[in-house]
């Protein structure tokens, strides 16, 4: 079976400041493929920054193993690291002044990493016009930044990220600062370049709408992978009347005619047998720091012991819990339990 394009094997991650040790990653244990467009989330300060920066070359792991298209990232000298970022990498970020040079029009811009690769001649600025029309911007080339929209300009970073033939793009809120109209967009292009160029995507959001974008969202919460969200196509379902009889479509089927989008989260169990449970989960059966764990004919069954049973019971307070208290105790998203915000849909 031959290793997956990134591969992340208990990677820890030690930032120092001052006399404190601060845990950015903790054993993180990640395998993404060649081709896979994948979402990144997280709140802030839960290591998916760092993460990313430990796979573009930009940071180095304290522990663990790092591997990306056979790179082994923790053993390269100072030197392999920046012919990695340079050569294998492509980084969008989400402030536009981080991607383009503001005197530049759209396909100097481009064409500047090739230059500093060394690449001359003809071939340097028939690539620049080929990444710009991918994007969408051919005709916009010689336009600078003032005249560009914000949307158009992750544009351009986008064709200035895959200058010298990267095998991974790495971006960084790269709709932050537009609109949900500009955003779909740019989604759609990392999905054609995902797809036409072979290259794998990792998109590091708070977008609440990112699951719809890429195939699979890997949730990071304190250091570690907690939980993975898969896009998945339901088959099509009869179409029915009010007798219950199926009604037939137009082609004879009685089918619906498209396949309908389904979400599926899932909770990350390493191998060593650790999962996250949500905080809320813990909370609303009161568990802490130890608990019962029963094997069943449906899976494991996980329950706070007597003793907490017990001292939950007695801290019970006397009026009844209303429904509305309950709905807002209960079990939240995927975005809430990160402290995401949600967006329009």
């Amino acid at each position: 079976m031959s290793e997956p394009f990134i591969l992340c094997d208990g990677l820890v991650k030690i930032f120092q400041v001052a006399e404190l040790e601060m845990v950015a990653l903790r054993e993180l244990n990640l395998s993404i493929e060649k081709g896979e467009l994948v979402g990144i989330i997280g709140s802030s300060g839960s290591g998916k920054s760092t993460l990313m920066n430990i796979l573009g070359g930009l940071d180095r792991p304290s522990a663990g193993r790092v591997r990306v298209d056979n790179h082994d990232l923790l053993k390269m000298t100072d030197t392999d690291l920046n012919r990695y970022r340079r050569e294998k990498v492509g980084f969008v970020w989400q402030q536009s002044a981080r991607n383009l040079v503001p005197y530049l029009n759209a396909i100097n811009n481009v064409m500047l990493p090739m230059t500093l690769a060394g690449v001359t001649g003809s071939e340097k600025s028939k690539r620049a016009e080929q990444l710009l029309d991918l994007v969408g911007l051919a005709a916009r080339k010689k336009h600078y930044l003032p005249e560009l929209s914000g949307g158009e300009q992750q544009r351009v970073a986008i064709a200035v990220a895959l200058a010298n033939n990267p095998t991974l793009l790495l971006a960084d809120e790269p709709t932050g600062e537009v609109d949900t109209a500009t955003a779909a967009h740019i989604y759609d292009t990392f999905r054609t370049l995902t797809s036409e160029m072979h290259i794998t995507t990792l998109i590091v959001s708070h977008d609440p709408g990112i699951a719809k974008q890429v195939g699979r969202v890997v949730g990071i919460r304190d250091g570690m992978l907690a939980s993975e969200t898969i896009r998945q196509q339901r088959s099509a379902v009869p179409e029915l009347d009010l007798n219950g009889d199926a009604v037939l479509s137009e082609n004879g089927t009685g089918l619906h005619e498209e396949p309908q989008e389904h979400y599926e989260e899932l909770v990350v169990v390493d191998r060593a047998g650790r999962l996250h449970i949500p905080h809320e989960y813990l909370e609303q059966f009161h568990i802490k720091g130890r608990a019962q764990v029963e094997v069943t004919e449906d899976g494991i069954l996980i329950r706070p012991t007597r003793q907490d049973r017990v001292e939950a019971e007695i801290a019970k307070p006397s009026t009844a819990t209303t429904a509305a208290e309950e709905e807002i105790s209960g079990p939240r998203s995927i975005w809430d339990r990160f402290g995401l915000k949600r967006g329009k849909k």
